[in-house]
């Protein structure tokens, strides 16, 4: 039986919406704040996108399988202390795999980008924890009746 987590199709959506959203909010924020053009801030954000989505469907689903399989908790049923948790845990290990893409990307240095992307971990974990309880609360995980993969609410 697999553990009650989201559907494959369900944790694409997920990452989909949450990164558009932080591209839309975020990008032209950082442009703002360093100056840079709108355009190269949009490029810097969507390789770090990139990089964020490929890792984000991966650690959502490590987390969950975890989170299920030691407390027996749905993703959905998160208490705000683990969504903290859950969003920090998020920011410090993609911090490893973006880290060099601001370097490739900008002008910065190893420091600088270390800097950077501090920043930006803070930020998008600011982002991260309204995003993931309102996407929670408005495609909840449900048991499905036959005990296997589930998905979201219907509705």
């Amino acid at each position: 039986m697999h553990p009650p987590i989201r559907s494959t199709r369900e944790q694409l959506v997920q990452t989909l919406w949450f990164e558009l959203g932080a591209v839309v909010l975020i990008a032209p924020a950082y442009s703002w704040a360093t100056g840079s053009a709108m355009a190269e801030s949009l490029t810097l954000f969507l390789a770090l996108t990139v990089v964020d989505m490929s890792w984000l469907a991966v650690y959502n689903s490590v987390f969950d399988r975890i989170e299920y399989r030691c407390l027996k908790r749905l993703a959905s049923e998160r208490p705000p202390a683990m969504r903290v948790v859950h969003c920090c845990g998020h920011e410090v290990t993609v911090l490893l795999l973006s880290c060099p893409v601001i370097v490739a990307l900008t002008e910065l240095g190893w420091g600088q980008a270390l800097v950077t992307d501090l920043v930006l971990a803070l930020v998008y974990a600011a982002y991260g924890y309204p995003f993931h309880l309102l996407f929670d609360r408005c495609r909840p995980v449900v048991r499905s009746a036959a005990g296997g993969e589930l998905d979201h609410a219907a509705g």
